[in-house]
């Protein structure tokens, strides 16, 4: 069994490792964005993560069939927009459309469903980031 030093080297080099891949996503992210000319959309980068989400349609983004294309689809990348006051809460809005999924160049495919898989990692963090500081509120003083 490790001792406690061990174990807090090992998390300490984890959680550096995490940070560092963060930095470099967010710079792949942001070239992206532009190359896929969804800065046409969205003018703000920063603007992105004001979306609930961002899904793909015309190509599979699970991890045993990732980037595979879905016959008769269109590649589009669509994002999700939350308004809790409005009658429709949620509504799709289309950042980039590609055409027939079979019909899109391999090149930019996958760089959609890299666009896709960065975005969610990053989103994912922020939200991390959110629930840490949503259970700070419970911590008792003293």
């Amino acid at each position: 069994m490790s001792s406690p030093l061990d174990r807090l080297k090992s998390l300490t080099n984890k959680i550096s490792s995490y940070e560092t891949a963060r930095k470099e996503n967010l710079k792949i992210l942001q070239k992206l964005y532009k190359v896929l000319e969804i800065n046409k959309k969205v003018k703000e980068f920063k603007d992105l993560f004001e979306f609930k989400a961002i899904n793909l349609s015309g190509a599979s983004l699970l991890a045993e069939s990732l980037g595979e294309i879905k016959e008769g689809k269109y590649l589009q990348i669509l994002a999700i927009s939350y308004d809790k006051n409005a009658t429709k809460k949620s509504t799709n809005v289309s950042l980039a459309y590609f055409g027939k999924a079979q019909n899109v160049n391999v090149q930019i495919k996958d760089m959609v469903v890299e666009f896709i898989v960065r975005y969610r990692f990053e989103k994912s963090f922020m939200t991390l980031e959110n629930y840490y500081d949503m259970i700070r509120e419970f911590e008792v003083d003293g």
